[in-house]
């Protein structure tokens, strides 16, 4: 769910075929249009990041059945506005030449820098880290070898408010880094890997003070959601999650910079959590919604710095709500259902 530059906010699922999108009418509405069928054949993943120009990028795994057998290569599209059709999938590629190879390789994580450029991670059939970037004009680079192993088929790149491209990658010998020291710099890995070891997918990603992030992550040995920042330790903030992400915003409540977290929790319903930013050691307040939530759910500030939530159900409707007025994070009970 990400917020366009007219202050509509915009919805995307994947379906059989591509994706469905809804859009908001009008910035911090209550009725939304959609849904629209964005058409891609043969997609088994996709990426959908924004950069500061509020463009939406459309990064997907696509694998195809030739003459010789299947293939994989990765797309890319691009809607430049609310509402507008998206452009052509154009395909980069895959960056290996043997077939069976490259069948083995992981879904693509993007970013965007400061300067719209684009950048696509894929972990390779090796285990480690493969990325492409796009380049002034348009035009993209060839893929590079960033290295690493044992990498976890999700990766999660991050940009910073200046510009520094970060990725975080779970991994069999511990979390991974790679970061810029400089835009438009290589990314380099920064250490070895730390001993930290988070259940696949569920890792998030926040930028919590200028040029440093806080990840969230369901932690594989106590099960529970930590919070950790480089050159600390992971802390401890509670919740009962399921399996899935922890999805994390930054927002002002009552005044305060606040960290809005939410996930999918064990009995299968949306949970929000709330802590003042960077300080969650002071506690995580905890809510269940009691709201149906299967896989992922999305948050998102609309037009009016609301916070909105969006989840699927079972039957594979979409629903969302937003914050109401009121001390705190208050959402309301009534969940428009999306058709």
């Amino acid at each position: 769910m990400l917020l366009g530059k007219d202050g509509r906010l915009t919805l995307y699922t994947r379906t059989d075929g591509g994706l469905l999108r809804w859009t908001q009418r009008t910035a911090g509405g209550d009725r939304w249009d959609g849904p629209v069928l964005v058409p891609v054949a043969d997609l088994t993943d996709i990426a959908i990041v924004q950069g500061a120009d509020s463009y939406v990028h459309f990064l997907g795994r696509r694998e195809r059945r030739g003459p010789a057998g299947p293939n994989v290569d990765f797309v890319h599209a691009v809607q430049y506005q609310t509402g507008r059709p998206v452009t052509e999938w154009r395909s980069l590629g895959n960056f290996h030449r043997d077939q069976e190879a490259g069948l083995k390789v992981g879904a693509p994580a993007g970013a965007v820098d400061a300067q719209g450029a684009v950048y696509v991670f894929v972990r390779n059939a090796g285990g480690g880290l493969q990325m492409r970037r796009e380049g002034k004009g348009g035009k993209w680079g060839a893929w590079q070898d960033l290295k690493g192993s044992g990498l976890a088929a999700d990766l999660v790149p991050s940009v910073t408010a200046s510009g520094l491209v970060e990725v975080f990658a779970t991994s069999d010998r511990g979390a991974q880094q790679w970061r810029q020291d400089d835009p438009d710099g290589p990314l380099r890995s920064t250490r070895t890997p730390l001993q930290f070891y988070a259940v696949e997918g569920s890792v998030a990603a926040l930028e919590t003070a200028p040029d440093r992030f806080t990840y969230y992550w369901t932690d594989a040995n106590t099960a529970g959601v930590v919070a950790y920042r480089a050159g600390g330790w992971p802390v401890p903030v509670g919740g009962y999650p399921g399996d899935g992400a922890v999805v994390a915003l930054r927002t002002r409540l009552d005044g305060y910079d606040c960290t809005v977290l939410a996930q999918r929790g064990a009995g299968g319903s949306l949970l929000i959590g709330v802590c003042g930013t960077e300080a969650e050691q002071g506690g995580v307040w905890w809510s269940d919604t009691t709201q149906e939530c299967v896989g992922d759910p999305a948050l998102a500030l609309d037009g009016h710095g609301r916070v909105v939530v969006a989840v699927r159900g079972r039957d594979g409707s979409v629903s969302v709500t937003r914050q109401e007025s009121g001390p705190g994070l208050t959402l309301s009970p009534h969940w428009h259902r999306l058709t």
